[in-house]
């Protein structure tokens, strides 16, 4: 989930001079679809996994396997389009592949937090080495703020205790991650798996049953998408559901100057962005509806019956990231 989400928020650093896919899923789909858009004598695969013996990793492995051998018609074949990131060196030499191309890492880095070492090498190959680095450093400044930040100040802490407040006090159940960017349409699923995998447990350290709720489930997709499908329910609907915006102020495709696009597109989706945290915020009463529904000359009947319709109560919560 990391490597994948990555490059794609990533891609404007991307040389884009190799063609990169990702796949996780063991249905065999996922493997087919991929394996059409390839060449048997230029593709490489690096297979990426701790252990080397997870279910769904080593499956499309032994296929993508059977298929280079299919094509080559020799074993040798395998060391020459195989690498692995891994930390079990007789599993990968076992599987055929050269232990000269194992990129190993720590046995103690989950698979939430993988992205940053040599699992996230398919990054560093999209990106390059110097970006690579870049975003490591970005990644420790922020664990040092966590670390030595003064709790008033301190950006993660203040959004777990949020989180908390939330789930346990006000008895939210969902988190909705929103941003508003497409390069990053893979962020809510990857951070599922790094909030959820992580606090999806009702069983203490001290193995005890915990008393508390231990994190929310979160969900999302990119704006502007998700104001047609569900932000009527944030809005309107009966259940509080937080939600954390990202936007960048900047965009990397300024089409206007790209291809001559008539309009710049990235106001209007800043502008989609802040319109929609500050109606969560503020709402829209009753007053205003009214006012709007009589400047479309409507009739006071039909305004009586519309304005509880398009009020907003507002009071709801959200996170804005620029």
């Amino acid at each position: 989930m990391g490597p994948v989400m990555v490059c794609e928020a990533l891609k404007p650093y991307s040389k884009r001079d190799l063609k990169m896919h990702f796949c996780s899923n063991i249905d065999g789909t996922h493997m087919a679809e991929i394996l059409k858009q390839c060449d048997p004598e230029t593709t490489l695969f690096l297979i990426a996994s701790k252990t080397f013996t997870t279910q769904e990793t080593m499956t499309n492995a032994g296929t993508a396997k059977q298929w280079i051998l299919d094509f080559h018609k020799d074993e040798s074949a395998v060391a020459k389009h195989f690498a692995a990131l891994s930390t079990n060196a007789t599993g990968v030499s076992a599987f055929g592949i050269n232990t000269d191309n194992m990129f190993g890492f720590w046995d103690w880095v989950g698979g939430r937090y993988s992205l940053w070492s040599a699992i996230g090498t398919p990054i560093a190959l999209s990106i390059g080495f110097d970006n690579w680095m870049e975003m490591h450093a970005g990644a420790h400044a922020i664990d040092q703020h966590f670390l030595n930040a003064p709790a008033k100040e301190n950006l993660p802490l203040t959004l777990a205790l949020i989180g908390i407040w939330y789930n346990n006090f006000y008895g939210a159940e969902t988190v909705a991650v929103l941003p508003y960017d497409q390069y990053m349409h893979r962020f809510a699923a990857y951070f599922q798996q790094g909030d959820m995998e992580s606090n999806g447990k009702y069983i203490s350290k001290e193995g005890e049953k915990v008393s508390v709720q231990t994190g929310p489930v979160l969900w999302g997709e990119p704006g502007t998408n998700g104001q047609h499908a569900f932000y009527q329910l944030i809005h309107q609907g009966t259940k509080m559901i937080p939600c954390d915006f990202l936007a960048p102020i900047e965009t990397q495709n300024k089409l206007t100057k790209a291809i001559g696009a008539p309009v710049d597109h990235h106001p209007i989706l800043l502008s989609n962005y802040f319109a929609q945290t500050e109606a969560l915020a503020f709402g829209k009463p009753a007053d205003v509806v009214k006012a709007e529904l009589e400047a479309k000359g409507m009739d006071a009947a039909e305004i009586e019956s519309l304005v509880p319709h398009k009020v907003f109560e507002g009071n709801r919560p959200s996170n804005s990231f620029l």
